[in-house]
């Protein structure tokens, strides 16, 4: 059985934690170091991140969370990419979550996992990037997560003027619809756009 360093720990909790981060407690208290233990390893990790350069990420305290992000030198690349003709189709994966979002908001990143299955940190992060949703304040309850909303610029890219325009969701003896109508819904309606 391999044996995990602290710092391996902590850099997959940083991973996995997305655009919100995760606290000095939060780690303290998943892999079973105080917190000033915790505390030195990051440091530790950021510091062996930004000595080494064929590595493109560094770990940024915002709000007393610590979270991974890409170095600042590479902004001008992902700017590019994400600017790119080609990288304006959204894929599958983005659209469920956007649909998510647009049906739900304002939403969690977490109850948008629970709903589609899968971590969808990285969705998010595109989506973000793409100006399609935005953080919409904090949801007042343990760990205050972000909460998203879409942006007039999803209206623009669906070519509606309000949310109102979205199609209704099917309701079944006055109970509300599944998730699973949802992502349906929202596909039929696009897909129905397109042709």
């Amino acid at each position: 059985m391999q044996v995990l360093s602290n710092q391996a720990k902590i850099e997959s909790l940083l991973f996995v934690s997305g655009s919100e981060g995760i606290s000095l407690t939060e780690i303290s208290q998943l892999i079973g170091l105080l917190k000033p233990a915790v505390h030195d390893q990051i440091l530790r990790l950021n510091k062996k991140y930004q000595e080494d350069s064929s590595c493109s990420f560094e770990i940024i305290e915002a709000g007393e969370r610590y979270r991974l992000a890409t170095k600042k030198v590479f902004s001008n690349l992902l700017k590019q990419y994400f600017e790119a003709p080609s990288m304006i189709e959204i894929s599958g994966a983005c659209l469920e979550t956007l649909s998510i979002v647009a049906y739900k908001q304002p939403v969690t990143r977490i109850e948008i996992e629970e709903i589609r299955g899968v971590q969808s940190g990285g969705m998010i992060q595109k989506l973000l990037l793409l100006d399609l949703i935005k953080e919409d304040g904090r949801l007042d309850a343990p760990g205050r997560p972000i909460l998203y909303s879409t942006t007039t610029n999803f209206l623009d890219y669906f070519g509606i003027k309000t949310l109102s325009e979205l199609p209704e969701l099917p309701k079944d003896k006055d109970e509300q619809a599944s998730d699973e109508d949802v992502l349906e819904l929202f596909n039929a309606k696009l897909y129905e756009e397109e042709q």
